[in-house]
């Protein structure tokens, strides 16, 4: 947050707006790199299993991103032409490359998670964020094009990856690639562990996919509809609007995740743990949110320039979906330990098409960028907040069922 005023005024909407629709691509395929088992690495009782399902998931990650490679080179320019991309069309072969790198992230953080590790998992983040942010300035100051932007963003998923790797194989834990078998045990462990985590492939997998294409499909339709500035104009003002609230819920449902999976697993009443995280989690964002909702193209104007003033006009209206969308951290972190990947699939499918529908329908009816934005938030926003009245529901008919369960065991 600290660059980006120096970023913004440097590249400017153009350029954010490249960068922008390159990241929302990157993030849509993204759950498909490794189908999701990174996120199981923190659910295995041994670490064993655990370093096997970090195995998994870098063959995986591995051949998914050639299989991608090659489908982008054989179908570059009609996938281009569909979406009317051609701003991008330079980058595109860059995105398997990214996706690897992010897959190699998500694989050791899950670990840096898991073994509780949350004072290296922050140490690191704010050194690749200062590393590759100040890389950005630097070059933005003789070289302002989007293409290093891509660049940087994508090197930087890489470096983030290295640093964890290395930061754990320095510590007291167990390194994550220590092998305690054969090859050939280790290949039998790896086809068991995925086939009893599969239901992360099945569930989890398309959810997230559904989710990050609902998160990220609005820029690359925006940039489709109306040019990569209105692109970057939104990109700036998710990104502004995210990390603040995203650095406090990310960090409270890290720690969160592995909590509830505890109390869940040893039959205990998750109603209270999860209700108590998502009321910290509104406290925490009401006022931020509150103020740009008040003010937001007056701020945007004072702190990215003048020529973000739209970005602004965006932000008030984001800002009442991304405040239902951060306090549904901890119910996500829950789901999973509650088997309820197949509802929570079938909640992100729904929410996607009716968002897409709310963009199709601002655009049609309004013709404006704005107003378009507006619908598409403030569906959004109701719909998010379904979540967590759903999740508490389970858990209490989960902990309800335990305690009869109990009581009948007890009886006999």
């Amino acid at each position: 947050m600290a660059f980006a005023p120096i970023i913004t005024r440097l590249y400017g909407p153009e350029a954010f707006g490249v960068l922008g629709t390159f990241t929302a691509i990157l993030a849509v395929i993204m759950p498909l790199a490794a189908f999701s088992y990174p996120v199981a690495i923190v659910l295995p009782k041994h670490d064993a299993d655990a370093r096997g399902l970090a195995k998994l998931s870098i063959k995986i990650a591995a051949i998914t991103c050639l299989l991608v490679s090659i489908v982008l080179l054989v179908f570059k320019t009609q996938l281009v032409n569909a979406f009317n991309l051609q701003e991008i069309e330079s980058f595109v072969l860059l995105l398997p490359v990214a996706m690897l790198f992010s897959a190699c992230m998500s694989i050791m953080s899950q670990w840096v998670v898991r073994k509780k590790l949350f004072k290296i998992k922050a140490k690191i983040a704010v050194l690749q964020a200062l590393w590759v942010n100040s890389a950005k300035a630097g070059v933005g100051l003789f070289f302002p094009v989007a293409t290093f932007l891509i660049i940087l963003s994508t090197l930087g998923g890489a470096l983030h990856a290295l640093m964890l790797w290395n930061a754990t194989r320095k510590s007291a834990v167990e390194n994550i690639m220590n092998v305690g078998n054969s090859d050939k045990v280790n290949i039998t462990k790896q086809r068991e562990l995925a086939w009893k985590y599969r239901d992360f492939v099945y569930y989890r997998t398309p959810q997230v996919l559904f989710n990050t294409a609902s998160a990220n499909f609005p820029v690359i339709i925006l940039a489709s509809l109306f040019g990569t500035s209105v692109a970057g104009f939104y990109a700036l003002a998710r990104m502004a609007l995210s990390v603040p609230s995203k650095l406090i819920s990310k960090s409270i449902t890290t720690v969160f995740y592995p909590k509830i999976t505890e109390v869940i697993n040893a039959r205990g009443d998750a109603k209270g743990l999860i209700i108590k995280a998502t009321l910290a989690l509104a406290l925490l964002n009401i006022v931020p949110y509150g103020i740009i909702v008040a003010f937001g193209p007056t701020i945007f104007s004072f702190v990215f320039g003048e020529e973000w003033f739209v970005a602004g006009e965006y932000a008030r209206w984001m800002s009442i979906f991304l405040f239902a969308a951060f306090i549904t951290g901890p119910s996500i972190a829950a789901l999973p330990a509650l088997s309820k990947q197949g509802f929570f699939l079938s909640f992100e499918i729904f929410s996607f098409i009716v968002r897409m529908g709310a963009i199709y329908l601002g655009y049609r009816i309004t013709g404006s960028d704005i107003l378009t934005v507006a619908i598409l938030s403030i569906t959004g926003f109701f719909i998010k907040l379904l979540l967590p009245v759903f999740t508490v529901f389970f858990a209490q008919t989960a902990y309800q069922d335990n305690v009869k369960a109990d009581a009948g065991s007890y009886s006999e």
